[in-house]
């Protein structure tokens, strides 16, 4: 059966519409509580999922804060002009191989965190975030979804003067900022999903849709990437990978988020993540 992971005050829940099950207490001890360690786990809660039905939820999603459902991957991929429409948006030439940075894993919240800013160039960017459940060492793109325990939503949040204050740009840093990586609201499993090349997603800020396109004009799938990262890294249960984001980021339309602005991200079928945007000081003076 398939299932959806979340994680509530750093605890391993599994979701069933407005309920979440503890993971530890549904599986008498059997699983840690430890998110990473249940998406290491995430062939069991397969089977744990079956038993909701008959179980007593320890409460409702409604009425608590949702932490991000990976919220220590010991890697944090993000691929960069992985859409045509962003490269063209961005004058930039088209990658011929992927280009991967990294987004530190101490930039991750939940799905309705804050977004602290600390300089008037903020952008969004909304993305289709793959969580790898199973490791692996040159996985072939034909295999690569096995390797996947879920997906989720994710906003690479980006800080366009810190990225652009040196050549080559520094991509990890102006993209690592606390608060710029928000992730969930949950991993839902492959089977969810009848069609794994096609999700829609769209960002609007305060009501205005900036976004929209599916994850079938990705340069490169998700597959590719996959086998093109596990060429050189080894891959481990927990890792994520940011996928790419389509056209209509703030810096190509001098739409940079403001103090209250609020970033609406949905991709169909998986959720909504909902983050309200906060001025809380300047990087670096005069920022």
């Amino acid at each position: 059966m398939s299932f959806i992971l979340g994680n509530i005050g750093d605890r391993a829940v599994l979701i069933e519409g407005d309920s979440y099950f503890d993971i530890e207490t549904l599986s008498n001890g059997m699983l840690s509580s430890d998110p990473m360690q249940s998406i290491s786990s995430f062939a069991s809660l397969h089977l744990l999922s079956d038993s909701l039905k008959d179980s007593v939820p320890t409460g409702k999603v409604s009425s608590v804060n949702l932490g991000p459902p990976v919220p220590r991957p010991q890697k944090s991929f993000a691929v960069g002009l992985n859409f045509k429409s962003h490269a063209d948006e961005s004058n930039m030439q088209l990658p011929t191989n992927p280009l991967v940075f990294t987004k530190f894993p101490s930039c991750l919240v939940g799905a309705n965190s804050d977004i602290e800013m600390r300089s008037d160039g903020v952008d969004y960017e909304a993305e289709l975030v793959v969580v790898i459940g199973v490791g692996g060492k040159d996985i072939d793109k034909k295999n690569a979804w096995n390797h996947v325990a879920g997906v989720t939503i994710g906003q690479d949040i980006s800080d366009r003067f810190a990225q652009f204050a040196a050549q080559p740009p520094h991509f990890d840093l102006g993209k690592s900022f606390d608060t710029f990586g928000p992730i969930g609201p949950f991993v839902y499993s492959t089977d969810h999903f009848s069609d794994l090349d096609d999700f829609q997603l769209t960002t609007d800020v305060n009501g205005e849709i900036r976004q929209s396109d599916t994850t079938k004009n990705l340069i490169f799938d998700v597959p590719t990437l996959i086998e093109y990262l596990s060429r050189i890294t080894t891959l481990v249960p927990g890792d994520i990978i940011f996928t790419g984001t389509p056209d209509g980021i703030g810096a190509a339309q001098g739409k940079f988020l403001k103090d209250g602005d609020i970033i609406t991200t949905t991709i169909a079928g998986i959720g909504t993540m909902i983050n309200h945007c906060r001025r809380v000081s300047d990087y670096v003076k005069g920022a």
